[in-house]
């Protein structure tokens, strides 16, 4: 299996009189088991080229490819089918469905694909339990800090054991502890299960479970790629 490629991939948005130049020309390919940090400044492409690994962006451009699939030339129920089942995707703005508790929204993927409600909670539950919400199962979105709406959406994105997760800040609103924990968890999913993983963050702790940082300015990957030492990641992934 190839993991995630990407081919010369451009995206350009217009913004008045300016073009926005999100995605300028990247070429990128992260295998399966694998996990990649990208690091750069606020605009600098880097959730663009989350959407676009997605299937939730079409490029300009280039191609966006997983298992050897251009995610472009997918049909529409291929595409939903893509997302639904082959993508884990953990957004900044964690998307919980409101009045819904925490454990029918980390199962809610599941229940898309039509499995039913018992045994998607079943799934879903150890998942909440490794993020540290045992005991938040029944609580709804507004009753949880913010936070613990992010550990939701993380279970979530994992529960139907995706083969590529894309984290968008997955640690932005935990605290140190936490973060630590969730890196470890994305690393453990990556080596165990083989997933592809790609990170969006400004965690400096992230570098420490990463195969490979990248730093994205103006749409470019801007420097070769760092490769963290083995001693960072050993200590991180012990604490969970």
């Amino acid at each position: 299996m190839s993991g995630l490629e990407l081919r010369e991939v451009v995206k350009h948005f217009a913004s008045g009189e300016e073009t926005v130049r999100a995605v300028d020309g990247i070429t990128l390919t992260v295998a399966p088991g694998e996990v990649v940090a990208l690091y750069g400044p606020s605009g600098s492409g880097k959730t663009t080229l989350l959407l676009l690994a997605a299937g939730l962006l079409t490029p300009g451009a280039g191609s966006v490819r997983f298992d050897g699939r251009d995610l472009a030339q997918l049909s529409q129920q291929e595409a939903a089918e893509y997302q639904r089942r082959d993508v884990g995707f953990i957004s900044q703005s964690f998307d919980l469905l409101p009045g819904v508790p925490a454990l029918d929204n980390a199962a809610v993927k599941l229940l898309a694909d039509r499995v039913p409600l018992a045994a998607a909670r079943r799934e879903a539950t150890p998942w909440l339990e490794r993020v540290g919400l045992g005991r938040r199962l029944h609580h709804l979105p507004a009753h949880l800090s913010g936070g613990e709406r992010q550990r939701v959406a993380i279970a979530r994105a994992l529960a139907n054991a995706p083969r590529l997760v894309l984290a968008d800040e997955p640690t932005g609103n935990l605290d140190t502890e936490r973060g630590a924990e969730v890196l470890a968890l994305l690393l453990r999913v990556s080596r165990e299960r083989g997933a592809t993983v790609v990170l969006v963050t400004h965690d400096p702790l992230a570098a420490e479970v990463a195969d490979r940082v990248l730093t994205l300015r103006d749409g470019r990957i801007a420097d070769a790629p760092q490769q963290p030492g083995k001693t960072g990641t050993v200590a991180i992934a012990r604490r969970c």
